[in-house]
């Protein structure tokens, strides 16, 4: 199966045969995927070296003259490190444009923490105005890409190498029902969906996947809470544990319940190791999930 990161490749080379509006800006990574889309459309493929702060203005100067820009680095140097060109060329300017990352939070454990990223989508919920996609599979990153390319507004799309054994159907929108149960819910966020899975496999819950994380869907989880026993919500997201919990709260203002959010610890991990082992540090395996979420539901 071809990775996140390599559907993106393909599907945006396709993109920019069929609309010409379109446009891929790049700082050096994931360039040589895009030589001969770059062969047919050298006026629309831009690699501006390593220079991150200038790849997102690159994009927001394109959406100002009225091209639709799909921005690509990994997710560190594509959120963090050029986060005032971000707030400030699209938000500020009021125009829309793709951001799509790849490494994630660990994908490339070797690179260091240079090249982990797993605050970035508290970062971007700082800014308004912006969808946030997390898909869960290839295919799934692709409907999310289509669907983000055609429209007009702000997206941020979050690739990892970090994959579910099947795609969901995706339509750009809310909460999708996986599995019904009356002993609470578990909201699964794009590729921890299958670890999500195992780990609840008999207690009897409901869980929900999340590949639109932003506009945080609400009413799904209103829902799904009114079909429990109780009022008991896990949130497991592949980036800093707690960011969405702020929004379950919200959703469900006038319900008493509980929220524990489950995700990427805020201490940075000093051993590379691999991504699998920095998923069980993390707590994020079928087994350590399991237990920390029958731990919180027995309570």
């Amino acid at each position: 199966m071809d990775t996140m990161r390599d559907r993106f490749i393909s599907t945006a080379s396709s993109l920019l045969d069929e609309d010409p509006r379109l446009a891929v800006v790049l700082a050096e990574i994931s360039a040589a995927g895009f030589v001969e889309a770059e062969r047919r459309h050298p006026d629309r493929v831009i690699n501006v070296g390593i220079r991150e702060q200038l790849l997102v203005g690159v994009g927001g100067g394109l959406a100002l003259a009225g091209l639709r820009p799909l921005v690509h680095t990994f997710a560190s140097f594509l959120v963090e490190r050029p986060f005032e060109q971000v707030k400030l060329d699209f938000g500020h300017q009021g125009v829309g444009g793709v951001l799509v990352s790849a490494g994630a939070s660990y994908d490339s454990p070797a690179g260091g923490f240079t090249h982990m990223a797993p605050g970035d989508v508290a970062l971007m919920d700082t800014l308004d105005g912006w969808t946030v996609h997390v898909p869960g599979h290839p295919d799934e990153a692709e409907a999310l890409l289509r669907h983000a390319a055609a429209g007009d507004d702000r997206v941020y799309v979050r690739l990892s190498l970090q994959s579910n054994q099947r795609a969901r159907e995706v339509t750009g929108a809310g909460f999708s029902t996986v599995r019904e149960g009356p002993r609470g819910v578990v909201v699964a966020v794009g590729p921890l969906l299958d670890n999500v899975l195992a780990a609840t496999e008999g207690l009897d819950t409901t869980v929900l996947y999340a590949t639109t994380v932003r506009p945080f869907d609400g009413a799904a989880l209103r829902r799904a809470v009114a079909g429990a026993d109780r009022a008991d919500v896990v949130i497991v997201e592949p980036y800093l544990a707690g960011t969405s919990t702020a929004a379950a709260n919200d959703a469900l203002a006038e319900t008493p319940h509980r929220v524990l959010g489950l995700g990427v610890d805020r201490r940075e991990l000093r051993r590379y190791g691999s991504l699998d082992e920095h998923v069980a540090e993390q707590g994020l395996d079928p087994a350590s999930l399991r237990e920390r979420v029958s731990a919180f539901l027995a309570r």
